[in-house]
């Protein structure tokens, strides 16, 4: 399909959203017939190793290249000289480090095509001086790509990018043959996510606090770790919450986790994506989520759950009584979630759509400012 690999880059450390989709994406790629391999950027840790396991055992060939700092020129000079002798078609980078790493040595190797993909919000993108150091580096790149229209949106309005730049291509996800309906009289949430400032835990237990005086019965489960956790259990002892609120730590499958539940929360303040909202609708539960980032275009309004502004904890408030008040309302809105994620994001459809601009942009069908040149 073409005359050389293609080579995905990314620094790993853990298996997160993005590792996690590059786990189903790479080998979907070479199912199709792509050559496809990866190389680690890395700084040894065990999250890391974890990953390149799990990409090797699904066939997916691996190197390696450790950064000893965030600035490594010894590093940069083995990313080159590995683009020098490997000899891609397509190089791939993915968040700041490959980009930064890849898409210079890339084009001092003079590799034909290369493409981007932005993966997430983060705060240091706000910087003035971050910005015009990304889009510098981005311009190397012959094809931008970002994970949601909410994130492309963001870029633009944070670092200057221009929004219709970006491709768009969505996660995807396995589909599990069957769902376990959630059977309990009581309304149970759930919450997934390392807890961190910007996951939007803080407003999660205001809004409970408040829920739970026209809904008494209705708990909360919180899943991951994070350095925020003795605060927010201190919180959750201010707020009266003592008995409502169960700290789950890290969960892993959490498939387990959000059939136990009977609706996901997801009260993001920054989201490039929303993995744990496509995960929940595809075990049939609805989704209370905030309206940021790729949330929305997941989250089917009113439809598979409800939408609510971020950072309000009066409005989050209100969608959890909405729902856990009428366990009935939100089963159904969980089944429907279960069937536009079914229909709309796949890892197939996920998978065809980076094909589709690889062999685009390789052929005399892509548009002239995204050719390689």
């Amino acid at each position: 399909m073409n005359d050389g690999p293609v080579l995905h880059v990314q620094k790993v450390a853990g298996i997160s959203g993005s590792e996690a989709y590059l786990l189903q994406l790479l080998p979907d790629l070479r199912g199709r017939g792509w050559d496809v391999r990866f190389l680690m950027l890395h700084e040894d840790e065990p999250g890391a190793w974890e990953f390149a396991r799990e990409l090797t055992a699904r066939g997916v060939p691996l190197d390696e290249i450790r950064l000893r700092a965030d600035v490594d020129p010894i590093a940069f000079g083995e990313v080159v000289a590995f683009l020098t002798r490997a000899r891609p078609t397509i190089l791939h980078t993915h968040l700041v480090h490959a980009d930064v790493y890849g898409q210079l040595a890339g084009s001092l190797a003079r590799v034909p095509l290369r493409l981007s993909t932005k993966h997430g919000f983060n705060e240091f993108r706000e910087g003035r001086w971050f910005g015009l150091a990304d889009r510098s580096v981005g311009s190397l790149a012959h094809v931008h790509i970002a994970i949601s229209q909410g994130l492309a949106r963001y870029l633009a309005e944070t670092e200057g990018f221009e929004e219709e730049d970006f491709e768009i291509v969505h996660y995807g996800i396995a589909a599990h043959d069957s769902v376990v309906p959630y059977a309990r009289p009581e309304p149970r949430l759930l919450c997934i996510g390392r807890l961190i400032p910007i996951k939007g835990h803080l407003v999660l237990l205001r809004a409970l606090a408040q829920a739970r005086k026209a809904v008494p019965g209705v708990t909360l489960d919180l899943a991951g770790r994070g350095p925020l956790e003795p605060a927010l259990k201190s919180y959750a002892r201010e707020l009266g919450l003592d008995g409502a609120v169960h700290f789950l730590g890290f969960v892993s499958p959490v498939g387990d986790a959000i059939e136990n539940a009977a609706i996901v929360v997801v009260p993001s303040l920054g989201e490039g994506f929303g993995m744990v909202a496509l995960e929940a609708m595809e075990r049939g539960r609805p989704v209370i989520a905030s309206a940021v980032g790729g949330l929305p275009e997941i989250v089917a309004d009113g439809e598979t759950g409800l939408v609510v502004p971020s950072g309000d904890a009066d409005a989050l408030a209100e969608a959890i009584v909405a729902l856990a008040g009428d366990l009935d309302r939100a089963r159904a809105m969980g089944l429907a979630g279960r069937e536009r994620a079914l229909a709309e994001f796949t890892p197939e459809r996920s998978a065809q759509r980076i094909e589709e601009l690889y062999a685009g942009a390789l052929g005399d069908g892509a548009p002239a400012e995204r050719r390689p040149r």
